[in-house]
């Protein structure tokens, strides 16, 4: 597998998010164990989670520990950069609300430091920003988290590129990943990663395929990307990830799954490589 880095640490250059293991429409426990192996067996370093990604009220960091006791059955457990979340809840109606006070983010790190069994997070990420409270605070709690020693790096996500400069200067220069949405549907943070990719930032993109409930739609949406694929024998998705990865050195897409073949298929995307004619395609798709 091809390496990354987000920040001082190497990592696989394809992700594993953890979220649709959690929410709505997962799967049993044994397949999502499955499917972190087969990530694992395949090479992959990195796994996104949050304490967020959970059905309902009463299970906040299903997915937190989910991973947890995947990676401690694999002798490759180890090795794995485990990046989480705070500032987002679930009130189990489905829907998602926001906290992004000093006061939760602290609490809600401890309680993932407790679900991880770590005594400090690998990476650690703001999750979205929140209104009621000044962005520079939420991202003062970050900065004191990993001032006291309690994770080892410091992320955001949702971010524009001024909450980005802002949270690089308030952590001191030690920003190392900006997790936001980018797909072949979603392009808007287009100026995100340009711009981390100034600054030596990781960008992780999230829903690299569109979503959970889009994600079998996208060659037929986006012909360029099944066109490619049929030249190259391999699925839309694997073309989509090679042209996330050939957009920046930076870059570290986070596909999510629930299956070991998905994830058998989304790490081949390493290996691909695009030519500047076909980039220009999916580009203009």
């Amino acid at each position: 597998m091809k390496t990354r880095r987000i920040g001082t640490v190497g990592v696989s250059a394809i992700g594993l998010g953890g979220m649709p293991m959690s929410i709505e429409g997962r799967p049993d426990e044994t397949r999502s164990v499955a499917t972190v192996h087969a990530a694992l067996d395949a090479g992959v370093t990195l796994i996104d989670t949050a304490d967020a990604y959970h059905l309902y009220a009463d299970e906040v960091g299903h997915n937190e520990s989910l991973i947890a006791k995947a990676l401690a059955s694999h002798d490759r457990g180890g090795e794995v950069l485990v990046a989480t979340k705070g500032g987002h809840l679930r009130p189990g109606d489905g829907s998602w609300t926001l906290d992004g006070s000093p006061e939760h983010l602290k609490a809600a790190c401890d309680a993932s430091l407790r679900r991880l069994g770590v005594e400090a997070i690998g990476l650690y990420q703001f999750h979205r920003p929140d209104p009621k409270v000044p962005y520079a605070e939420s991202v003062g709690a970050i900065r004191d988290l990993l001032d006291a020693g309690k994770i080892q790096q410091a992320g955001i996500s949702n971010a524009d590129p001024e909450m980005i400069r802002q949270a690089n200067d308030i952590l001191g220069g030690r920003l190392v990943s900006v997790q936001n949405q980018f797909s072949p549907a979603f392009r808007s943070s287009e100026r995100e990663l340009e711009l981390c990719a100034e600054l030596g930032i990781a960008f992780l993109p999230w829903s690299p395929f569109g979503g959970i409930a889009r994600a079998g739609e996208l060659g037929s949406k986006f012909a360029p990307f099944a066109s490619v694929a049929e030249t190259h024998g391999v699925s839309a998705h694997q073309v989509c990830l090679a042209w996330l990865l050939a957009k920046s050195p930076t870059v570290i897409p986070i596909p999510g799954s629930s299956r070991p073949a998905t994830v058998r298929d989304s790490v081949e995307a390493a290996e691909l490589t695009l030519t500047a004619k076909e980039l220009a395609e999916l580009d203009a798709a």
